[in-house]
């Protein structure tokens, strides 16, 4: 059972705030016997001494000095939760659920959710990463508000928010960077392709595959850009995720006759654009101006 509240909590602070229990009196408006009160209740409570009077100067003993320290902790913690009190009571979403594609440039995402995070401090924001149509499937099962997806949905509201380049690429000495000449798509497919699965657990796809003699199916990019810069194969990725390995030279993109890059419309979906709390709002907001500098 807590015996001692809030306030009481409130006046000990306030008494090693301002130096002492007049001078604490004089700044938070309260008489000083209610200080004095408020203090002794907690030393009472808990059987211990909180001050030593030395002089005109008052002191926190040893326990005091702890006790300082969960006291801020508790006041901190109270303020926040009547902050969150507030929020909630004027209708603003406490938690953003968001399904990402992996090829959506994770600088741009940061960008934008530390935006709102500043306009919305105590909104929480939970970010599954996805590959293909596995978004898809998170927004439709409602286990996410928003959707960033190179699949376009089709029983919600969606919008095209930006285009990816992707590029195929190996390590600088696998056997396809010694040609001489540009490389067919035939000659591609004697050679093994590195594919990123999709995270989809139903109706998952393979976008992507050439059809080559030999895939390994991966799960994340950078499990596809080590085994790339081992030389195990070749394979198709998004140019915002591998600048970093391109300028480092542990992968180089291939001279193709043909179709040396690609172009992927990405796709922000949600189910009922009317449903999208004020934060949630503010965030695709943000995430469409991140969009612009891609």
């Amino acid at each position: 059972m807590i015996r001692i509240t809030l306030e009481q909590w409130r006046m000990f602070k306030a008494v090693v705030d301002f130096g002492g229990f007049n001078q604490a009196a004089q700044n938070i408006h309260k008489s000083q016997s209610s200080i004095h009160s408020s203090v002794s209740k907690i030393e009472q409570s808990l059987g211990l001494k909180l001050f030593y009077i030395e002089g005109k100067k008052t002191h926190l003993t040893d326990s005091g000095v702890l006790l300082l320290r969960r006291a801020n902790y508790l006041l901190e913690e109270a303020e926040k939760l009547e902050s969150i009190g507030h929020i909630l009571s004027e209708g603003i979403e406490s938690q953003l659920k968001i399904a990402v594609d992996e090829m959506f440039p994770q600088d741009r995402l940061c960008e934008a959710l530390e935006l709102t995070s500043m306009a919305f401090p105590f909104l929480r924001v939970e970010i599954l990463e996805s590959v293909l149509s596995g978004a898809n499937e998170l927004l439709e099962k409602g286990s996410v508000d928003l959707a960033i997806s190179s699949i376009n949905n089709t029983s919600g509201s969606s919008e095209a928010i930006c285009q990816i380049e992707f590029i195929a690429v190996t390590s600088p000495d696998h056997p396809l960077q010694q040609n001489t000449q540009p490389i067919s798509h035939e000659e591609l497919k004697l050679h093994r392709q590195i594919v990123i699965r999709d995270s989809a657990l139903t109706q998952s796809k393979d976008a992507g595959w050439l059809g080559a003699h030999q895939r390994w199916t991966v799960s994340h990019i950078r499990t596809s850009l080590d085994m790339l810069s081992r030389g195990l194969g070749f394979a198709w990725l998004p140019v915002t995720s591998i600048q970093t390995a391109l300028q480092q030279n542990t992968i180089t993109p291939l001279a193709l006759k043909r179709g040396s890059s690609r172009l992927v419309s990405l796709h922000l979906l949600y189910k009922d654009d009317d449903m999208l709390g004020p934060a949630t709002q503010f965030f695709v907001e943000k995430l469409r101006e991140q969009c612009l500098k891609i």
